[in-house]
């Protein structure tokens, strides 16, 4: 009897649903905009968001975060989690409360107990933080970096671009920070060499048979030497056999 009582039960919840959806009009305006929740929720939306703004807001302030301008992978999960958890409070009027400020100090005491461990401990802090790496160095690819952080040389080379870098020969040393952010530092005017074009390829020859006898750049390292014309070298750096002519020129001040 039981059993029966629970198969009606089912079968009536399926009819329900099945109604429902039956009777949904496509295009409805008031289910579009607020569905079956009454107009005064949207006050309640308010006050939630508010309260969900003021709670990222402590938790930054409480967190003693580094800065604001960059954010390292550790501190963007913690802000995506914050983010999840804020959104959660502001839109579903089923969640309550309490379990979110939970959320939200739990959060804050496993960021300060994170960041006081990578304080006392440099091997934590470079697995979580990463380490700066080195992506050009005395105007050349350091092509196993950039492996190693799985970024294209078009990206650094945009990079470059950004700073007012025209060719790698004015690069003494480019460092990727841990935030993302590169920092660059040149050579003085009278050290600048031969260096292998920032420019975008429409912009930038590149073959395989040298067009003219003179120095010209490996584009997989930027490795320069001289080739003559009509003669198809390969780097002896890398050992690729594309080139592009070097630049000399100096930096803009």
């Amino acid at each position: 009897m039981v059993i029966v009582d629970s198969l009606c039960g089912v079968t009536q919840l399926n009819t329900n649903q099945t109604q429902r959806q039956v009777q949904m009009t496509p295009f409805d305006l008031q289910r579009i905009l607020i569905d079956e929740l009454p107009i005064s929720f949207l006050y309640e939306v308010a006050c939630r968001t508010i309260l969900a703004f003021v709670a990222v807001f402590l938790f930054l302030k409480c967190s003693g975060r580094r800065g604001i301008r960059q954010l390292s992978l550790f501190e963007l999960v913690v802000i995506l989690t914050l983010g999840s958890a804020a959104g959660d409070i502001s839109f579903y009027h089923d969640v309550a409360l309490l379990p979110v400020a939970v959320v939200f100090l739990t959060l804050l005491i496993l960021y300060r107990l994170t960041i006081f461990a990578m304080r006392r401990s440099n091997h934590l802090d470079a697995w979580i933080d990463g380490v700066p790496v080195t992506v050009i160095k005395d105007g050349l690819y350091e092509y196993k970096s950039l492996r190693k952080l799985n970024i294209s040389s078009g990206e650094l080379l945009m990079e470059l671009r950004q700073r007012g870098v025209e060719h790698l020969g004015q690069v003494r040393l480019a460092i990727m920070e841990t935030d993302g952010d590169v920092s660059i530092y040149f050579f003085e005017a009278e050290n600048i060499r031969p260096g292998l074009s920032v420019l975008p390829p429409e912009h930038r020859a590149e073959y395989k048979v040298a067009t003219h006898s003179g120095v010209h750049c490996c584009v997989n390292c930027g490795f320069a030497q001289r080739i003559e014309s009509g003669i198809e070298a390969h780097c002896s750096r890398c050992n690729s056999d594309i080139w592009s002519a070097a630049l000399t020129t100096h930096r803009a001040t």
